[in-house]
């Protein structure tokens, strides 16, 4: 069993950054990480995910160019850098990782995941 902690979710302005960090309770070295998100009211979305390894990453397209992935595989942690926020990217943003997994597989949010963590809110404002 995996538990999944995000944390540095907050509230911000349009055009703000925020960084969301994601640690793993126990070495996620094969497992695909990556973060989806859920507005109040609406399905999950997938946003971001990156590969085992850390060689490849895929994104959601309404946060391409703007949102960046990264993991440090040593500390069980995996990242989120968001930029250029928008009042649409406010919702509850959730860890997640499937284990043995492509990298690709993340991208499926409706099969659901292995694990998943218990969330943080994002919530920007214009």
């Amino acid at each position: 069993q995996v538990h999944l902690v995000e944390s540095g979710g907050g509230s911000v302005r349009a055009g703000d950054s925020l960084r969301l960090s994601c640690v793993a309770s126990d070495s996620a070295g094969t497992y695909a990480m990556g973060w989806f998100r859920q507005a109040a009211g609406k399905e999950r979305e997938f946003v971001a995910a990156v590969s085992w390894g850390g060689g490849t990453s895929v994104y959601g397209d309404s946060v391409k160019g703007r949102f960046n992935i990264s993991r440090d595989s040593a500390k069980n942690a995996v990242y989120l850098q968001m930029n250029s926020l928008k009042t649409e990217d406010s919702a509850v943003y959730f860890c997640a990782a499937n284990r043995l997994a492509s990298v690709y597989t993340m991208a499926r949010v409706d099969d659901g995941y292995d694990y998943e963590g218990q969330g943080t809110q994002v919530t920007v404002s214009s």
